[in-house]
């Protein structure tokens, strides 16, 4: 008798770390419940492996205990296979070593002890590849994953190959690997079951024995929009499974380690660095992209395109990093935490002590905020906000370890940001703040930590390759149920109009020269050119030490371009922060003005985590008048002070300064793709203090400004609640 095909279909259903309630519901309701009661009709010969991520499988042992206890008897009949991996759904090869195996060993003891499941394969987050990973998750004990099988033929391999799965190694370890269909994935679950069958009988006639391999998201069976009603509401989950019943004679559906157990592998492999074949192309800079699409689509015409498309790729992940530099910053204070646990475990600190604080590590590392393509990613400020409170919680809580509870301040300057260049980390119990003398002297990072919030978690607005649809105005939805990537939605009208790209970093301490005439629109639309070099300049910086207080002092001599010429200009700002403080004081000296010339100066701050449009997010003085929604536009006059208060997050931001003060705020918002279309999205408020200077009789002129982060709100809360 000749061996059936053997079918692996391999679920992935996931949820990020700060997600809404509500989606993890949605979702669930959509997608995880109703497949699972369609699958459990069906007999033992049906089977399938399923691997769900860390986030949500905590969310599902909470909310829907019920389900998991399904799955677990589904485990135990032999029907369901689950997979494990990272615990928190990092990209492998953004993390440590030491912790890519102890995400995934902490991961597996977890599903075991919950499902009783015997974890020996595991889901590769994103299908991120970079061969030196083998080493580490056959140390993590996992005998097999599953890519795409564009990593496959990448490495060379043809089409006719890819039925089956190979054998890699580094440094003498084993790891079998199974190529996913990228066929399949577009074929489930849009096209009919019968496209599906032809497609699997023309391997199976070609090549007995065969496996063939289904990887991808369970969203897509409910939660991509308009495949509820296709997959359940119309039947099409239904008559896929029937379909697959009615073939038992060739084709068998199998678990990953069914067919590692009884089928041998096809030989050896070792595949590039590489991704799944959309990501690979969403990494690349927006000019690539759109080299990279009009060549292929110059290319799909020609005879020769099957046979020159395997050796077209894109980039390289981790140059999301290099594209998106909030990424980048995310990831080098995820690497400041996993050392400093790393330090802490090598001094000998009590490992319970330490176990949470991991665990919060861990939960930083989820992928999701870190890039971007048809998915929002780094473009959600929730999922950035998210990244950020669980690393400021794992800073807390390793103090707490170290037994640094008591008030304290310290200042100290290293390469934070992995760039070759020297930052200044000013730290004291109530705050984190960083700031970055080589890049013009701008506060990247302010961390509050009494509700581990990063004020800085900002996002610059940039082109993006999906922009040029917007500008085109081409709306219209998809007809009928499409793949997320294939789908044209705009969720508002007049996004074309709302592209805007930044000059600088949305940061602050951004030191800008306006033009004299620049109005408030010309500077919220990022039109108004600066006319001095300050704002990504290099600074020079001092560290100052005294009684319960520290200082970073930063000085530039730069230039102004004046109607009479270039102007040479000093600033010298200082940044200083008390021992047990929540304000940071901020003095600006201007040296080199002239006497009898105006200069309008500004100083840019950007507030991340404040959303838009809300009541109870505010901008506001100290009388308590009210002065609009955090998404308004301010232009006032003559002040002294501005506050923007979420009364959610339960923190008030207050600027204050020593004299009269013009002042513009307006929100900062993204014109953003994800699963549901084109959307404009609210990313932060800036706060721009400007003032017309001019020199007194030496040539100077000053300021001192104070920026307070009042949570006083929230910790009174946490009381009554604790």
């Amino acid at each position: 008798m000749v061996s059936p095909l053997r079918l692996c279909l391999v679920l992935h259903d996931h949820q990020p770390i700060g997600n809404f309630e509500s989606v993890f519901e949605q979702a669930y309701q959509d997608s995880y419940l109703p497949l699972l009661n369609v699958f459990e009709q069906y007999p033992n010969e049906l089977r399938l492996s399923l691997h769900t991520s860390g986030p949500l499988m905590e969310w599902l042992d909470q909310h829907h205990g019920d389900y998991l206890d399904r799955v677990a008897r589904l485990v135990q009949s032999g029907r369901i296979e689950i997979l494990g991996g990272p615990f928190y759904e990092p990209i492998l090869t953004m993390i440590p070593s030491r912790d890519r195996i102890g995400q995934i060993r902490e991961y597996t003891e977890w599903l075991t002890e919950r499902l009783g499941a015997h974890v020996q394969g595991m889901w590769m987050p994103e299908r991120v590849w970079e061969q030196s990973l083998t080493a580490n998750l056959a140390a993590a004990g996992m005998r097999y994953t599953v890519l795409d099988d564009f990593h496959f033929r990448n490495a060379g391999l043809a089409d006719e190959e890819l039925d089956g799965y190979y054998l890699s190694e580094d440094d003498g370890r084993l790891l079998s690997i199974f190529p996913g269909s990228e066929q399949m994935r577009y074929l489930l679950p849009f096209a009919p079951p019968e496209k599906t069958i032809e497609y699997l009988r023309s391997i199976a006639e070609r090549r007995p024995d065969a496996i063939v391999v289904f990887g991808d998201d369970g969203e897509k069976f409910g939660s991509w929009p308009e495949t509820k009603r296709h997959v359940y509401e119309d039947g099409w989950l239904y008559r896929f499974f029937d379909a697959l019943l009615a073939n038992q004679d060739w084709l068998r559906t199998t678990t990953l380690a069914e067919a590692v157990d009884h089928v041998a592998p096809r030989g050896k492999v070792y595949l590039p660095d590489g991704s799944y074949r959309e990501m690979t192309e969403w990494a690349l800079p927006v000019a690539r992209q759109h080299e990279y699409a009009e060549m292929v689509q110059s290319l799909r015409s020609d005879a020769r395109w099957p046979r020159l498309q395997r050796f077209v790729r894109g980039g390289f992940w981790r140059n999301f990093k290099v594209k998106y530099p909030e990424a980048d910053e995310m990831y080098t204070r995820m690497m400041m935490v996993s050392q400093r646990f790393a330090d802490a475990e090598a001094a000998g600190v009590d490992s319970d002590s330490l176990g949470e604080a991991r665990r919060t590590l861990y939960r930083a590392q989820c992928n999701c905020g870190y890039w971007h393509g048809a998915f929002g990613g780094i473009y959600l400020p929730h999922l950035r906000n998210a990244v950020y409170q669980q690393l400021i919680a794992a800073d807390n809580l390793l103090d707490q370890a170290l037994g640094l509870v008591a008030p304290r301040v310290a200042i100290e300057d290293a390469d934070f940001n992995l760039d070759a260049r020297r930052e200044v980390k000013l730290v004291n119990d109530k705050l984190v703040c960083l700031v970055a003398p080589a890049a013009g002297g701008q506060m990247y990072e302010l961390d509050v930590r009494s509700i581990c919030h990063n004020l800085a978690a900002t996002l610059t607005r940039r082109p993006e390759v999906y922009h040029r649809q917007v500008q085109q105005g081409a709306e219209g939805n998809s007809p009928g149920v499409a793949a997320i990537h294939d789908r044209v939605i705009f969720k508002q009208a007049g996004l074309d109009r709302r592209l805007q790209y930044d000059r600088s970093p949305r940061k602050s301490l951004i030191d800008h020269f306006f033009d004299p005439h620049a109005t408030l629109d010309d500077v919220a639309a990022a039109r108004a050119e600066d006319q001095g070099d300050f704002t990504a300049g290099v600074y020079e910086a001092k560290l100052r030490r005294g009684d319960g207080k520290v200082q970073a002092l930063l000085s530039r001599l730069g230039a102004v371009q004046t109607s009479s010429g270039r102007l040479p200009v000093r600033i010298t700002k200082a940044v200083s922060l008390e021992r047990g403080s929540a304000t940071l004081d901020i003095a600006y000296l201007l040296e080199g003005l002239p006497a009898g010339q105006e200069l309008l100066f500004g100083v840019e701050f950007n507030f991340a985590g404040l959303p838009a449009g809300l009541d109870n997010r505010y901008y506001h003085v100290a009388n308590g008048v009210r002065l609009g929604h955090l998404g308004s536009r301010l232009e006032l006059p003559a002040c002294r002070e501005l506050a923007a208060r979420d009364e959610w997050l339960g923190i008030d931001v207050r600027w204050e300064a020593d004299r009269e003060t013009r002042l513009w705020a307006f929100p900062v918002e993204s014109v953003s793709q994800s699963e549901g279309g084109f959307e404009l999205v609210h990313q932060s408020i800036a706060i721009i203090p400007h003032w017309f200077v001019r020199g007194d009789a030496r040539g100077q002129w000053s300021v001192a400004m104070r920026l307070t982060a009042d949570t006083r709100m929230a910790e009174a809360r946490a009381a009554r609640a604790a």
